[in-house]
């Protein structure tokens, strides 16, 4: 199946799935009567939107390339899309219409050293930036910590690299990590699924959409869904390993980069005073001390002499006055 085919599915079974989300009575139309599908009909939709039932029935059936913004509009009012998911719909229209460009694989984009410096700034927040893909492009200490256990998977790349789709739905301790395990794998389908709107020529992301929807049927359950999600937060539990449950509050926030991409920075942070709060502390001087042993062999020779250094000085002190130390000791 090819990338025009795709998008007239994923139009056809958008459409049909907010239309079917929608009851007559909450658009004050008649409620009377056997009704065949769930939800408003398409003459119903067409009536709401100000179009003719044949126009609609073509929209639906993925014929949307020519559609006006203002016809678009109007039928992501009739249907009650949320704001997300009227980008979504203007993204599907935009990669319906007739382009030279095929499938190709996006080349990532680094993070300017100035973001990773904002990062490591971040001592007691959780703070990582990704892509749209969801690869996890870079974080700091504390994401590395919090996140133990998708950072250790198998499905990291071979630089080390998560990807937090790949371990949501394909590593079996995804499932003891997130308390709310369904809630959060229904918001990662989501936002795979704007990005796959957004960004229908990446064919990395076309892969990864492919490999977990032939390996994790709980990512095809939740994909043929159709939810769209752009901007989140709120809450997330976790159940780390070594310090027990955490209630972390996260923000995700546009990041602008080099060569006009644009990915996200996801900050978790703890209510002050909390447990959550004593427990992020923990972990942050658990990977400051990490971070320490993992510096260069010159950096821990250099800070060797300095502890020599300091030992001599020290040492020379205590024996001008080691006399009096021992009588002092012995005095007690």
């Amino acid at each position: 199946m090819d990338a025009r085919s795709d998008n007239r599915s994923d139009i056809r079974e958008f459409l049909a799935g907010r239309r079917a989300r929608i009851t007559p009575a909450q658009v004050g139309l008649p409620t009377s009567g056997r009704r065949r599908v769930p939800g408003l009909r398409r003459e119903e939709v067409a009536v709401l939107a100000g179009v003719s039932t044949e126009w609609y029935t073509r929209l639906e059936k993925g014929h949307i390339s020519e559609v006006s913004e203002d016809v678009l509009a109007a039928v992501a009012q009739a249907l009650r899309l949320d704001e997300d998911e009227r980008t979504y719909l203007f993204d599907l229209a935009k990669a319906a219409r007739p382009s030279r460009r095929a499938p190709s694989r996006r080349k990532d984009v680094e993070v300017p050293p100035r973001v990773q410096w904002m990062l490591d700034s971040m001592t007691m927040a959780s703070a990582f930036v990704r892509n749209g893909r969801m690869d996890v492009i870079a974080h700091n200490a504390l994401a590395r910590a919090v996140h133990a256990p998708m950072f250790e998977s198998e499905t990291t790349d071979k630089r080390g690299r998560p990807n937090i789709a790949r371990f949501h739905f394909l590593d079996p301790a995804a499932r003891r990590f997130f308390v709310d395990w369904d809630d959060a794998s229904q918001v990662t389908a989501a936002l795979l699924r704007a990005e796959a709107g957004r960004e229908p020529n990446d064919r990395g992301l076309r892969e990864l959409i492919g490999e977990l929807s032939t390996l994790s049927p709980a990512f095809r359950a939740q994909w043929a869904a159709h939810e769209v999600r752009i901007r989140h937060d709120g809450v997330k539990r976790l159940r780390h390993p070594e310090v027990g449950d955490l209630e972390l509050t996260y923000h995700a926030l546009d990041l602008p980069l080099p060569c006009r991409a644009v990915h996200d920075l996801t900050i978790y942070a703890a209510e002050p005073g909390s447990s959550s709060e004593e427990a992020l502390r923990l972990l942050a001087s658990w990977a400051a001390t990490e971070g320490a042993s993992a510096r260069t062999p010159g950096e821990r020779s250099a800070d060797s002499a300095d502890s020599a250094d300091s030992a001599d000085f020290s040492g020379s002190s205590g024996s001008s006055g080691s006399s009096g130390s021992s009588g002092s000791s012995g005095s007690r």
